[in-house]
């Protein structure tokens, strides 16, 4: 079964180039993304009923088995019907009737659906693309396992997929963040932009062994939290938690910078925090209006940033990854948000990126920010992971594995001072030090880079990237310039 799945993606995209309706990877990827999550649906429709009093949500014509389950015997919609019932059926799960006391496992069906898109214009060849899809044996263990593995390619083809990139971390960063915060069963994590639900799995996967009893299961399947604002990550996000055997995924449909930081309390609060916010986007005044005004900033990522402190318990604990441009940023807002950082949690970790870890999606340079709930910080460790031997930066073909982070695991819990080559690979800054510098946390950074070959259009958004980098330390030094001379900046 394993070796069927394996051709899976192959398959669907070869059926779909030849619909005239569905154009690139990003729109073929939705397609597959809404019928697999109905094939799932269904399969847990089935568990569901076999453990007692359950009804559908959705009406019996448009339930898995009665429209897309092909006897072979030719009675199976097809053709112009099957697009006219498929549109039909995507008007009734827009419209479901949900109520305040329905259970999530029944209101995600209209969540998912209310801003999805069937783009095949061809009836032929969505019948092809169905039967591929129903095709896929969910009664075992093993083959949902194997299906989980196929699922995971296709989110590493939206790095390839445009825009749609932006939803997918690398698996080996997730998982890397997840095991430094040491997952711990009854506590909840949370991510406030969770796209596919990356983070989520690492830290089930990290759950996953704890569990012993009943009563160990109810703590894990009610673990996570996240939040998506754009509707297909949403819908790859659902799925993923449901082949995760998370029947009632706590994932919510929505902006999570659209309120006001100061009204968040004790409930509001998570017990741990992993993401990976998105960064170079701009938010305007009404989403600025939900911040004080000293940390108000279009920068999205920074924004978040200011999220994760006002929703992170006492005690609690975080990672997150932030662009270099946070780290030297010290401007009025960049720097008043890493005060607030310092002098109310504990900073005590940066793990600085090589370059190319999002590739081939963005070249931008990132960092992983440590931190907990738990006072202000004294000292804070930055440590430059290199890139490893042999390569010169990481690709589709090559990317980034869990392995590549054995050096920094090593070094975690017995750390020194590194120096490599004349400059600090690691090192430990007082909050005194950091404080002297306006808190521009560009430290420990690589020496050097070697000149890469890439093709032509992520040559041109590296240079643009590595021109909007540069215009902003021209900025940082111009204010601090300004600032000396005692003239506004």
């Amino acid at each position: 079964m394993a070796a069927n799945l394996n051709g899976l993606v192959k398959r669907l995209r070869d059926i779909m180039r030849m619909d005239s309706g569905i154009n690139g990877d990003a729109q073929r990827i939705e397609q597959i993304a809404w019928i697999l999550f109905l094939k799932v649906y269904a399969a847990k429709e089935e568990d569901w009923e076999m453990e007692g009093d359950y009804e559908s949500i959705i009406p019996e014509p448009y339930r898995w088995m009665n429209w897309a389950a092909d006897d072979g015997k030719g009675k199976a919609l097809t053709g112009e019907e099957l697009l006219d019932f498929v549109n039909a059926m995507f008007r009734v799960l827009k419209d479901l009737p949900v109520t305040p006391d329905m259970p999530k496992k029944k209101t995600i069906v209209k969540t998912v659906f209310e801003d999805a898109n069937q783009y095949m214009k061809d009836g032929v060849l969505l019948r092809q693309v169905v039967n591929t899809i129903d095709a896929i044996d969910l009664s075992s263990y093993e083959n949902i396992h194997a299906l989980g593995d196929i699922y995971e390619t296709i989110l590493k083809d939206l790095q390839s997929a445009g825009s749609a990139g932006e939803f997918y971390t690398p698996r080996a960063v997730t998982d890397f963040m997840a095991e430094m915060i040491h997952p711990k069963l009854g506590e909840k994590m949370a991510d406030f932009a969770c796209g596919t639900g990356g983070f989520l799995t690492s830290w089930l996967k990290g759950l996953a062994p704890q569990i012993h009893t009943p009563e160990d299961q109810v703590l894990y399947n009610d673990s996570i939290y996240g939040v998506e604002k754009k509707p297909f990550p949403y819908q790859l996000c659902i799925t993923n938690m449901l082949l995760h055997d998370i029947d009632e995924p706590h994932i919510t449909y929505g902006n999570s910078l659209m309120k006001d930081v100061l009204d968040y309390t004790d409930r509001d609060r998570f017990d741990v925090i992993l993401m990976n916010p998105p960064y170079g986007g701009n938010e305007k005044a009404d989403v600025q209006k939900h911040f004080p005004a000293d940390l108000a900033d279009s920068e999205t990522a920074d924004l978040f940033m200011s999220v994760m402190m006002y929703r992170l318990k006492k005690g609690g604990r975080a990672a997150v990854i932030q662009p270099d441009g946070f780290l030297f940023g010290t401007d009025n807002t960049k720097a008043n948000i890493k005060k607030k950082l310092m002098k109310e949690f504990n900073l005590h970790t940066i793990i600085r990126l090589p370059g190319s870890v999002f590739a081939p999606y963005t070249s931008i340079t990132t960092n992983i920010l440590f931190f907990n709930h738990t006072g202000p910080t004294k000292e804070t460790w930055i440590y430059r992971l290199d890139m490893p031997e042999g390569y010169k930066h990481f690709s589709k073909t090559k990317p980034m594995q869990l392995a590549h982070f054995a050096p920094v695991m090593a070094w975690w819990d017995q750390r020194e001072e590194i120096e490599k080559e004349g400059w600090p690979k690691a090192k430990c800054y007082s909050a005194d030090e950091i404080e002297a510098k306006g808190y521009n946390l560009d430290l420990c950074g690589f020496p050097h880079e070697e000149e890469e070959i890439l093709p032509p259009h992520e040559l041109m958004a590296a240079y643009q990237q590595k021109r909007q980098d540069l215009n902003r330390r021209i900025d940082t030094i111009l204010a601090e310039i300004e600032k000396e001379m005692g003239e506004p900046s």
